[in-house]
């Protein structure tokens, strides 16, 4: 199978070095960053340069960059993708793309799904993705009405065959409820965080929870800028919830309610195993 990557940082790197490593398919890349295209040749991460006369050839087209520039590159290229192609989008937010390439697809005839892997580093770029990145990860996709069993039963083969312990299949409205608050929650407390004075005086006083808590607000800012507008909606939901449930914790200490106190955290710690490790 002929594998075409648009974007070669930490998903799509990843990506390309993964199916190079575990498959004999054949992978072309694209990436606007001439130094990243040399560095994925020279480690064997592509066979070659996705180009116009590459992209027609694609059983498998994988787009891993930011939503916006996603949509651009499909609508821009759409003609010369092969109509047995199917077009797989990595993007971390659902509806705002899925919105724009379904139809798009509809109307020059290829396949497309939604797609999200469940993995990640604080560090991007080409440089930080490894081959094992996907191991044991879960591979989200967003069917639709058009999407077949053949078309599934080709997608499942290959993620599974690149690492992905399995896959989870949603539909994008339940995809960016749930992702606000599992990552994009999670990337705004960590960047909130470390604007405490205390962050550039903790040395020799943080361990562990330091490190978890702080190992996210290492981000790009441009494109979880992005990621964060486009679910917009359902962040600032649990942004809200996470505030009010903040103000209870401060209340309490303030109040000197030890009881208080000692409820949230039992409230805390009863919710967490309920909800389990992952």
């Amino acid at each position: 199978m002929n594998v075409g990557i648009v974007g070669l940082g930490l998903i799509g790197g990843s990506m390309a070095k993964s199916v190079k490593a575990r498959t004999a398919h054949t992978v072309y890349g694209a990436d606007l960053d001439q130094e990243t295209m040399a560095l994925a040749r020279m480690s064997g991460a592509i066979d070659g340069p996705l180009t116009e006369e590459s992209l027609p050839r694609c059983d498998l087209l994988l787009v891993a960059i930011c939503p916006g520039a996603a949509v651009k590159w499909v609508r821009d290229h759409a003609g010369q993708i092969a109509k047995s192609a199917i077009v797989v989008d990595l993007c971390g937010v659902k509806r705002v793309v899925v919105e724009a390439l379904a139809p798009l697809a509809e109307a020059h005839g290829f396949a497309y799904i939604g797609g999200h892997p469940m993995a990640g580093r604080e560090r991007g770029g080409f440089t930080a993705s490894s081959e094992d990145l996907y191991v044991g990860a879960s591979m989200i996709l967003t069917p639709d009405k058009r999407t077949d069993m053949q078309l599934l039963e080709t997608l499942k083969a290959f993620f599974l065959d690149i690492g992905f312990a399995g896959l989870t299949f949603s539909d994008p409205e339940e995809h960016d409820r749930i992702i606000a608050f599992t990552s994009q929650l999670a990337h705004i407390t960590s960047s909130a965080y470390v604007k405490s004075p205390e962050a550039q005086r903790r040395r020799g006083f943080s361990a562990g929870s330091f490190q978890d808590m702080t190992r996210v607000a290492r981000l790009d800012e441009d494109m979880w800028t992005e990621l964060f507008l486009d679910d917009a909606d359902y962040l600032v939901k649990e942004l809200d919830i996470l505030i009010e449930n903040l103000t209870a914790y401060s209340q309490a200490l303030k109040s000197g309610d030890a009881e208080r106190v000692r409820a949230l955290l039992r409230e805390g710690r009863e919710l967490k195993a309920t909800a389990g490790g992952n």
